[in-house]
């Protein structure tokens, strides 16, 4: 099939014509504000004619030094303090949230009553009733939302969406993903928000496990039934403040769970931090009637396939695809076949998705996620969280 679908076959400017402007604001300038200043800078010139140009108008944050910084090493018009006054700003039209979690809510529903299009990062919210009233403000104000799925802008994993949508696995029977990393293995690293369930909601769950269930959803469908643990390895960790104390911790460590979806497929799901030797590791396997196939997120450019009936018997096997040649999704904006791109790459095609949503008044939804995603992702976490709390199996209900 060919890649002419989401920024595929997005609408750009006439030749000799400017593209038009898109006035960004953005909170938050630390990791992923890094990913998303980068791909904004990149897109003009090589998502060429892009939908849009974006301006990087504002860039808003708590520490003023930081933000002084990131004004200078990004090139943002103006730095804020208060993310308030970054709203405010009739210059952004654009409203890019990359805050932790807590930090979400308050400043989206703010930018979406301003009339601000809105990307926000992963997880959308720490509750489904949060979710909630993120995605009631967007619907209310008509304003283009976006949640960052990036993985969903993974050329590869595009790639298998669409061999799906072709029949070409057939019936589905199974989905099975795993996120891994190692970073809290030690019991003497100090708290942060993220271990703080006021502050992030969940552990593993909304940190890694989020990716995994929307690829889920976006891929096989929607799930109905889960059942789940969950596990928090170490409880009490330095706060790091020079006194000695334990702040406890109050999200989980690591989970694991077993879905069961509408069209009869079944999945499981497994997230952890407490894996060393695993830096990012994300891994799944989907399995149907017709073949089956394998995504590596440590091998990003490649996917392994099986088709069942199309090998010879004496030579019957998976076999790897590199995923570089010009037909294949995103690809014809970037290099030769080999030559190939990384994970920076999936926040250009995200981004890009978004202003030509924008521009051009098409849908996110669904080949990017929007907040109803979000919501939808936000339902199955706290389903997770509940099942693993009572072990009991739990119906997933939107």
């Amino acid at each position: 099939m060919s890649d002419e679908i989401g920024i595929g076959n997005m609408t750009g400017p006439k030749a000799g014509a400017a593209a038009p402007e898109i006035g960004v604001g953005l909170l938050g300038y630390a990791f992923m504000g890094k990913a998303h200043s980068n791909a904004y800078k990149k897109i003009p010139y090589m998502i060429y004619p892009p939908p849009a140009a974006p301006r990087l108008v504002a860039i808003a944050g708590r520490n003023p030094e930081g933000v002084q910084e990131a004004v200078s090493r990004y090139g943002y018009e103006t730095g804020y303090n208060d993310w308030r006054k970054l709203i405010r700003d009739e210059r952004v039209q654009l409203f890019d949230n990359c805050t932790p979690n807590a930090s979400h809510a308050a400043p989206c529903i703010a930018a979406a009553q301003a009339g601000k299009h809105i990307l926000c990062e992963k997880p959308l919210a720490r509750t489904t009733r949060e979710a909630a009233k993120m995605l009631d403000a967007v619907e209310k104000a008509g304003v283009q939302h976006m949640v960052g799925f990036n993985y969903r802008f993974v050329p590869a994993l595009r790639q298998a969406r669409q061999w799906i949508e072709a029949g070409l696995l057939g019936e589905i029977y199974h989905f099975r993903a795993v996120y891994l990393q190692e970073w809290i293995t030690d019991p003497n690293l100090r708290m942060s928000w993220r271990l703080e369930g006021a502050q992030a909601g969940s552990g593993a769950l909304g940190d890694l496990g989020a990716h995994i269930i929307d690829l889920a959803r976006w891929l096989v469908g929607e799930p109905v039934r889960v059942s789940a643990i969950t596990r928090t390895f170490v409880k009490q960790r330095p706060l790091g403040d020079g006194s000695g104390a334990l702040g406890a911790v109050t999200v989980d460590d690591a989970f694991a769970a077993l879905l069961e979806f509408e069209n009869g497929a079944m999945g499981t799901l497994e997230a952890s931090r407490f894996c060393p030797g695993r830096k990012n590791a994300q891994k799944l396997e989907i399995n149907g009637s017709k073949g089956s196939l394998v995504f590596d997120l440590e091998r990003f450019n490649e996917i392994e396939v099986f088709w069942k009936d199309d090998q010879p018997r004496d030579s019957r096997g998976f076999h790897t695809v590199l995923v570089s040649e010009s037909y294949h999704p995103f690809w014809k904006y970037w290099w030769p076949q080999g030559h190939i791109i990384g994970w920076e790459h999936t926040f250009i095609h995200e981004i890009t998705h978004l202003l030509d949503a924008i521009v051009n008044h098409t849908p996110v939804a669904p080949y990017g996620a929007d907040f109803m995603d979000g919501y939808k992702n936000a339902v199955i976490c706290d389903a997770i969280l509940k099942s693993a709390g009572s072990g009991r199996q739990v119906a997933i209900k939107y």
